[in-house]
């Protein structure tokens, strides 16, 4: 089996993780604010990571180095992982998803800069494609315009950014090192910005459940992510995401009575049907060799 197709394999495992966390953070929405979540996600996280290393033996992994793109490399998924749990409770979640998938979009942007990758014509074309796809997603006019499609779209650059400095980081660190260092950090950052007005709300009893589903659907997807990208490159692993959609469409129908949108169908398979094009094209490339 190809590093190529055990990378997308590997998405599977993300994409149903990404889907519970979806429900669990829907339902804790009216208990805890973003910050919160992200902070007890964290903490579970810290504890879980550092548990399942030391039964792994990888623990001593563990290194301080890289922190700059540790740090940077967090500070995109934390603003990105608060702007999506925020808009899954505003708007439908087929409009979420659609709106996330534009990541592989930007990975696209951001790659040549952090991966030193080559932005090639066919990934121009992708993303021109694709951005034509947000465009009837979004809908951008004065009656159809919700802040929740502003805080979903920055998600998608959020992620998109967390994944490049993840292929970035996978060069050099182990994954134990890159998922410890998300649960501190990430700690860390929820911990300044819930406290910063004084009050950090507790779970109620029966959010507890729901937060640890949000820590270790969390956890498991970017193991499941972190591997693919350790395995194949981030324009060709990040749009297997698209498999969400359908799913997450469902969900939205049968949990939340929410009505399938043909035009979120529609820009989201515009969107998917440039990025799948890329990944052809990536797949069927030879692989150079290239300096690192």
């Amino acid at each position: 089996m190809s590093d190529t197709l055990r990378g997308c394999l590997w998405m599977l495992g993300a994409i149903v993780s990404f889907t519970a966390m979806a429900i669990a953070g829907r339902a804790v929405s009216l208990d805890l604010d973003t910050f919160e979540i992200m902070l007890y996600r964290s903490l579970i996280g810290i504890a879980i990571v550092v548990a399942i290393a030391r039964l792994a033996g990888t623990l001593p992994q563990v290194r301080a180095q890289k922190m700059g793109w540790h740090f940077s490399r967090n500070i995109f998924h934390f603003a990105g992982q608060n702007m999506w749990f925020y808009a899954i409770t505003v708007i439908p979640l087929a409009q979420v998803f659609a709106l996330e998938f534009t990541s592989p979009l930007w990975v696209m942007v951001l790659a040549p800069f952090i991966l030193g990758e080559r932005m090639t014509v066919n990934r121009l074309i992708a993303a021109a494609v694709g951005f034509v796809g947000i465009l009837i997603v979004a809908r951008p006019s004065p009656e159809t315009f919700h802040i929740g499609l502003v805080a979903a779209a920055l998600a998608a650059v959020g992620f998109a950014g967390s994944a490049v400095f993840t292929r970035r980081l996978t060069r050099t660190e182990s994954i134990t090192s890159i998922l410890f260092w998300l649960t501190v950090m990430q700690a860390a950052f929820g911990l300044i910005c819930a406290g910063i007005d004084g009050d950090i709300a507790l779970p109620a009893s029966s959010s507890w459940p729901w937060v640890i589903v949000i820590a270790c659907a969390g956890l498991v997807a970017h193991f499941c992510l972190t591997t693919a990208l350790s395995l194949a490159p981030a324009t060709v692993v990040m749009p297997i995401d698209f498999a969400r959609l359908p799913v997450i469409a469902l969900v939205g129908m049968a949990l939340y009575a929410e009505p399938l949108d043909a035009l979120v169908l529609i820009g989201a398979a515009i969107i998917f049907g440039a990025n799948y094009a890329n990944i052809l094209i990536e797949t069927r490339r030879p692989t150079a060799v290239t300096k690192t």
